[in-house]
């Protein structure tokens, strides 16, 4: 399963064009499906987000799929908003509960997930619930504390999510619908999408190196 779930990742535009051809504009579905399921459970912080998106506004700048991009900013959009809002409510009614779920004997919240994106917020305060969306596994657990530190919803929460959420699906889509038609990026596509996961986890990089040479 991992060897088909970094495949799927680094093929991703492959993937979502054979995607395209068996099942068409149903595909809308499948998108808003992986987005909604990356950010609203808490369990599943390692589905394609950024690379995903990209991919997608690649593929609605190529008329032949029939996928427009007028379509999928706002419902993706609207798949991020949902599940950012149901991973809210399950950290703020489930709470402790919730991160004592264990398969295995193993806690499927990882207490060094949640001890992270606590200490992004404690730097970032609000603002982390935008930043974060740009940030893998930060973004599926962001909401999950916020709700877990019972953070005040109609006035801070909502609004900055609903922001960040049209920011994060809109730009990665229309960066792919730009660029992801250029011969060198169609050549490349696999480096591309490297690069974007790079450039995603680079501030965890920053932030883990920071603390390691602060502890010497």
């Amino acid at each position: 399963m991992l060897h088909e779930l970094i495949d799927f990742i680094l093929h991703i535009n492959d993937h979502l064009a054979l995607l395209v051809q068996e099942y068409g504009l149903a595909v809308y579905g499948i998108l808003f499906l992986i987005i909604f399921v990356e950010t609203g459970l808490v369990v599943m912080p390692f589905l394609p987000g950024d690379s995903l998106l990209f991919a997608a506004g690649a593929l609605c700048a190529n008329e032949a799929t029939g996928l427009s991009l007028a379509i999928l900013i706002p419902l993706l959009s609207f798949a991020a908003i949902l599940g950012d809002n149901t991973n809210y409510a399950v950290g703020r009614y489930l709470g402790l509960r919730a991160t004592a779920i264990q398969i295995g004997g193993k806690r499927i919240v990882k207490q060094k997930y949640l001890d992270d994106t606590h200490s992004f917020f404690e730097k970032h305060g609000t603002k982390a619930i935008i930043m974060a969306r740009f940030v893998p596994i930060v973004r599926t657990f962001t909401p999950f504390v916020a709700g877990l530190g019972k953070m005040d919803y109609r006035g801070k929460f909502l609004p900055y999510d609903i922001f960040g959420g049209l920011l994060w699906i809109s730009s990665m889509s229309i960066a792919g619908y730009f660029f992801g038609q250029l011969q060198w990026v169609k050549e490349h596509f696999e480096a591309v999408v490297l690069l974007i996961i790079f450039i995603s986890i680079l501030p965890m990089i920053v932030a883990a190196l920071r603390e390691k040479l602060g502890r010497k």
